[in-house]
């Protein structure tokens, strides 16, 4: 009996385990990184989108911004994020971000747009 559950304690945990795409959508909202890059980081008016970015390009930028490497103001603004990470949450942050499949229909909500034709 004990060496069937030897056997299958493993394989339980991994299947139980999230997939590092779940970890990383965990990460970006619990880090608040949608704040600037939006929900479905896609980005907003001054700050880049990150959905759909090669995962190796991703990786690069977070561990140098972890090692307080930053070339502009606005990614200078990024390091004490960076810095709070490990290894493999930005592994999983760069899965999520570089495999992004999210379900969105809009960029922004309906209630941030203008209505009426323009012509006023």
């Amino acid at each position: 009996m004990i060496k069937i559950i030897v056997l299958i304690l493993p394989i339980m945990v991994a299947i139980a385990a999230p997939s590092p795409y779940d970890q990383g959508k965990k990460l970006y909202f619990s880090k608040g990184c949608n704040g600037c890059h939006g929900v479905s980081a896609s980005g907003t008016n001054i700050y880049p989108s990150l959905a759909y970015r090669r995962k190796a390009f991703l990786t690069y930028r977070l561990k140098q911004l972890r090692s307080k490497q930053g070339n502009t103001q606005l990614a200078q603004m990024m390091i004490p994020f960076a810095m709070g990470l490990n290894d493999s949450q930005i592994d999983a942050l760069t899965t999520f971000l570089s495999e992004y499949h999210e379900n969105s229909k809009e960029k922004y909500s309906p209630d941030d747009s203008n209505t009426g034709d323009g012509s006023s």
